[in-house]
């Protein structure tokens, strides 16, 4: 499953095709997949904010303490995971409007693909995290973004096997509710951060 990886970031309109015709399990696709690359973007930041630190102009380096940075780390993962998988199932739950045909097989192989790998290039450049630089890490993750929004549009007519057209609607929707998604983890980042999971800093 994994050498989907690679071709979905290298050359995007075979790779969809090949998903397609794999026709792997919901199971499949998912476990295979998204917990093991989710691990990257933790782990890096995990080195980058305990071992290597960051700093504001010529300020002294900010660093967390390593439990402060375990949990932090093992609450993205999840959240990774979850964020992930609720995609996939508000895609699936979209596509009864958009006249996706049922797979009698596994209706949740579509929606959870286009998932899973719409994902892979913000999972990928998590490893810049071992090097938490705020404007190397916000360039990277802007450009993953826009190639994961470029992969849903190229994704979902193949995929779903709907016209263009058609296709274009449904991606606009799905990444409606991505951004949404979004916003609403950030909102939860700071609630967490209230009830006490928020960052402690080495003096």
């Amino acid at each position: 499953m994994l050498q989907h990886s690679l071709g979905i970031v290298l050359h995007p309109d075979q790779e969809w095709h090949a998903i397609r015709d794999d026709r792997h399990s919901f199971m499949q696709v998912f476990f295979s997949h998204v917990p093991l690359l989710a691990l990257i973007p933790v782990l890096s930041a995990f080195y980058g904010v305990t071992q290597v630190g960051w700093s504001f102009g010529s300020g002294s380096i900010i660093k967390l303490t390593t439990d402060s940075a375990m949990v932090l780390c093992t609450i993205t993962y999840f959240a990774i995971l979850f964020g992930v998988f609720i995609l996939g199932e508000f895609i699936n739950w979209m596509s009864l409007n958009y006249g996706v045909k049922d797979n009698q097989d596994d209706r949740h192989f579509e929606g959870t693909a286009l998932a899973v790998y719409a994902a892979t290039p913000l999972l990928l450049v998590g490893v810049f995290q071992i090097y938490p630089h705020l404007w190397l890490n916000a360039s990277v993750t802007i450009m993953a973004m826009a190639y994961s929004v470029y992969l849903i549009y190229e994704g979902i007519p193949i995929l779903m096997n709907i016209s263009k057209e058609r296709a274009f609607l449904f991606a606009t929707s799905v990444i409606t509710v991505a951004l949404v998604m979004i916003v609403s983890v950030r909102v939860g980042s700071v609630v967490l951060w209230t009830l006490g999971a928020g960052p402690v800093y080495i003096d």
